[in-house]
């Protein structure tokens, strides 16, 4: 070989072709990509909406407000628990 040991000139060649494959001017797309693509061309996927419909969003907001109850009303429970015990509780 050159004066190197074997592995830094297998780690120097590893270098140049990570490099070399980074700077590629085209790049193949991946399998994952290769495999939509060619499902997509038979039978394209069908428009998906942005937002969520209206109705799955309305009953996710009744459930937010049964949740933002019961915590509130946790806590102002254990506020009064609280005060009742530090009321109760002799100097």
């Amino acid at each position: 070989m050159d004066g190197m040991p074997e592995h830094e000139q297998d780690d120097h060649e590893r270098e140049f072709d990570l490099r070399w494959a980074d700077d590629a001017e085209h790049k193949e797309p991946s399998a994952r990509a290769r495999m939509l693509a060619a499902r997509w061309k038979e039978n394209p996927p069908e428009p998906q909406p942005f937002r969520a419909d209206p109705d799955h969003v309305a009953s996710r907001g009744r459930s937010s407000w049964v949740s933002t109850t019961v915590i509130l009303g946790s806590v102002a429970a254990v506020i009064v628990l609280l005060g009742y015990i530090n009321f109760r509780a002799p100097y």
